[in-house]
Parts: structure tokens; sequence; C-alpha cells
């Protein structure tokens, strides 16, 4: 019997769980389950070894430190492609929009990713961590934002390892606001600029002198006076001349000037769900529920409204420059989905394009920039990771919408499935990277890297990154790292894709 009860497990991890739905079919059969019950016994003997062997494995994965083992696959392993389709060959992307001096590095589309050359696919296992904010510092150092059930977590992590070498635990919330918590950047000095629930702002160092922690609270900007109760920071960013802008979920909006820790508010009394884009002019973009606004700080640094654009439908996705002197956001309409140019210096909306039929287009989450579009993902159908369960998906969709000559383009549509992480566009290599799922029959939940070609929209390649429930990232960011790396943060930890050299 005991060979049985390995056949159907090597049978389960390699077609998943297909294998339990015809085991449990063949015991319908009476002559075979009175064989498997005549034969199923289990002493006291093989029962004790087996729940020490467990438990002595149980224990061994809650001792070893996060980051040292990688993700466990899930059943399925065998059931879908390893990878699919051939490298791309490099097709750089030009655009005229300068970096924002008050980062700390370039562009994360500035940075090369891989072109689907034999890639190497590494997992970094975090427990139960989703890390959905993930940057790059100046020494190639990655700064990963992490949440789980106690509490949001900053994670310095080693690029060749992957292994974390700094963490420090972040002020948890009040209870009562629903924060997204993934407010970060990084500034000109490398310092970590983070918003946390409890209503504050921190900056904190990642790195270290001799002797020092590599992550330390630098300063604190306490905004509780200003945030009331139930609310919270979900958007941060830095203007071209260094002053920190950030926006509540309920519509508040403020600067903090850092040579003085002074705090300006503006109430906008509208909701807020997604970040800042900034501007050369020293202006910030903001999409709201009801409205685009562009804001620039008065002489004492209280904001105030430069223009509005009025949408009257709530934006899926923050601001976005592209080129010619506009900014692309969605406008979420009754019936379709549809991304909007609007001139940056007035407001005035240029043009719009629907994308992905009546009824079947949705989004929450950010817009890849390429030069003068951008790419949109659809989210459609997705609402949590259970909406991904074994073989399901949510609405397939990657259209890409370029400003052409003062008209809206629709270039290409995709019908690869990106559940709500959006897409994240290399310049110099002219791919556009999106976290995929593929539909499966035999109810195998597999989740892909996959490289489009930003100018075709022709799915180039693809790479499996993890199976399960666990590999999906609910809302996390793909990052483009150093070497020509792109780096995701699943539901249990981080996922890295390079080239083989």
């Amino acid at each position: 019997m005991v060979w049985v009860v390995g056949v159907l497990l090597l049978a389960w991890m390699a077609w998943g769980p297909v294998v339990l739905v015809l085991a449990a079919g063949a015991l319908c059969v009476p002559r075979l389950r009175w064989w498997v019950l005549d034969r199923t016994y289990v002493s006291r003997q093989v029962a004790v070894r087996t729940a020490g062997a467990v438990a002595l494995l149980v224990a061994a994965v809650v001792v070893v430190p996060d980051g040292w083992l990688p993700i466990p696959p899930a059943p399925g392993i065998w059931a879908a492609p390893s990878y699919v389709g051939r490298p791309a060959s490099p097709q750089a992307i030009t655009s005229e929009l300068p970096p924002n001096p008050q980062l700390s590095t370039v562009p994360a589309t500035s940075r090369p990713g891989p072109v689907g050359l034999q890639p190497d696919v590494e997992t970094s296992w975090f427990g139960l961590q989703r890390c959905g904010r993930l940057e790059v510092t100046s020494t190639d150092r990655l700064v990963a934002l992490c949440h789980d059930r106690s509490g949001p977590v900053l994670r310095l992590v080693d690029p060749e390892s992957m292994r974390p070498v700094e963490t420090k635990d972040l002020p948890e919330g009040d209870g009562r606001a629903a924060c997204p918590g993934d407010a970060l950047y990084l500034d000109a000095q490398d310092r970590a600029v983070v918003a946390t629930t409890d209503r504050s702002v921190l900056a904190v160092r990642t790195s270290a002198d001799e002797g020092e922690d590599g992550l330390r609270t630098e300063t604190t900007w306490d905004l509780k006076p200003y945030v009331p109760f139930g609310d919270c920071v979900v958007a941060l960013a830095p203007d071209w001349s260094g002053r920190i802008w950030w926006a509540s979920g309920k519509g508040l909006v403020g600067t903090i000037a850092p040579e003085s820790d002074d705090v300006r508010v503006l109430d906008l009394a509208e909701d807020v769900e997604h970040g800042f884009a900034t501007d050369p002019d020293g202006g910030v973009l903001l999409a709201t529920d009801e409205a685009v606004h562009r804001l620039g700080a008065g002489p004492d640094g209280v904001p105030q409204v430069t223009w509005t654009a009025a949408t009257g439908h709530a934006s899926g996705s923050a601001p976005v420059l592209v080129d010619g002197g506009a900014v692309a956001v969605t406008d979420l309409g009754k019936d379709q989905l549809s991304v909007v140019f609007l001139r940056r210096g007035t407001g005035e909306e240029v043009c719009r394009e629907a994308v992905f039929g009546k009824g079947d287009g949705d989004v929450d989450a950010d817009l890849a920039a390429v030069g003068p579009g951008v790419v949109v993902t659809n989210d459609h159908d997705y609402s949590s990771p259970r909406s991904t369960l074994l073989g399901f998906t949510s609405s397939a969709g990657v259209a890409r919408v370029d400003l052409v000559d003062g008209t809206c383009a629709e270039q290409w549509t995709s019908e690869q499935v990106v559940p709500g992480s959006g897409a994240v566009a290399s310049w110099p290599t002219g791919l556009v990277y999106a976290w995929t799922k593929r539909p499966s029959l035999l109810g195998v939940s597999a989740w892909y890297v996959t490289g489009i070609d930003a100018r075709t929209g022709r799915s180039m390649w693809s790479v499996r990154a993890g199976t399960g429930l666990l590999a999906g990232s609910d809302g996390s960011r793909l990052a483009l790292g150093p070497g020509g790396s792109l780096w995701m943060g699943t539901l249990s930890g981080l996922v890295r894709v390079t080239d083989r050299s």
C-alpha cells in the first residue's frame, strides 16, 4: 500500500489536482474501494515516525531565517510548460522625459531587463509576506516593503543571495483604515521615504557606517495632527525641488518641507487610491475618484490646484507622463475602460481611446510609459487571489495606446492575462514585462513572467516563475533590478528572473 500512496503523491506533484479527482473517481468502483480498504492499515510505529518527520520538517522551516529557502512549488509542475517562445532582440524605446533629480537612481524604465535567453528563475521564501513595493538603491541593493498579518516590514535585500541583510518593523495602524501601505520611494540620499499605516512618514537610511544599523530612521514626520483617525497616507512622492508630497485616502493633499519640517495641507474632499506623477515644472499630478488635478506649492508651501480635469469616473491608475507634453490616465467609465490623454500645462483633454470591449475592461494598476504612449493591463474579473485559484484566470487583455499628432491610436492588443499587477517597460530592451497566468483545464495555477514586444504587442517569451496560490502577486509591482534582472514580490516572497550568462 505504501507504494500506491507514493505513486499518488508523485503524480499529484507532477500533474496537480486532477490526480486527486481521478483517484476519488477510482474509489467509486466497489471492487477497487474494497481492495484499498483491505490494505489500509497504519501501524502505531509508522504513524509515530510519520508524525515525527512532519514535525521536524515544520520546525526546520520555522527556524530557518526568511530568504534562505526557495518558495516551495505547488502541485502541477509538469502540467504547464516551463518556457514558451524565443529570446527577443533589444530594440530600444526612445523618450524625451528627463528623470526626477530627487530620486535615488535612474528610473526603472531606464534599466535593461531580461531578453528571454535561457532565463534563470530564482526564488526567496519569506513565509506569508507579500512584498508589494521594490526599489533599487544606488549600490544595487533592493529595498522591499513587505506585509503580513503581524504588520508592515522594511527589508534590505542582497541582490545576489536574495536574502534580507537588514529588517525593520514599521509602526502598525489603528486597525480601522483600509491602508494599502505601499507608499514608498528612495530619495537622492538613498533614504527610503515610506508612509506608515499609523499616519506618519519616515525617512529611513539604507546605507550603514561601521557599527550602525543599515535601516535606521533618520527623520519622522508625524501627520496625525493633519490626517484624522481612520484615514491614512496612500500616495507619496518628491517634486523636482525636493518637497515631499503626500495624499490620504479621503482626499487630503499635503506637503512636507524637509529643511524645516513644515507641513501644509489642502482638502480635495475626493477619494484617492493611486500615487502621484511629478513633472519637470515643479508640479504634481493626482487622480482622484472624480477628477485629475495638477497641484503646485504656494509661497508658504500650501498646495494649490493649478488645474482640474473632471472625469466623472474613478481612475484605475496613477497619472503617467508621456512624450509631447501630455499626461495619461485611465477612466473607469460605466460601459468601457478608456485611456485619456490630457495636456500637461492646462488639463485640456486631447483625446481618449476605449480598450478591451464594452463591459470587459477594468484596471487597478499602474500604466507603463512607452515614449508617446502607455501600456494598460486588464484587471476585469480579478478581485483577490481567490479569483485565480486552480486553473481559473481573470479577463485577458494588454493594450498599447499612443498619442499621435493630437489623436489617440491603439497600437495593439494582446490576449495575455495579467491579474492585478500591471506591467513595467524596459526602454533599453524595448520589452514590456507582465506577471501573467495561463488558464488550465487540469486545475493548475501556473504563473509566468512574460516579455511582450512594446512595438508590436507580440509575446516574445514566457518563463514559469511559480505555481499555486502563493505564487500570485495580488497587486505587487514588477521591478527592474541590477544586472538586467526582473523582480516580483509574490504572496510568499521574492522572484528574480535573469538571462543565463
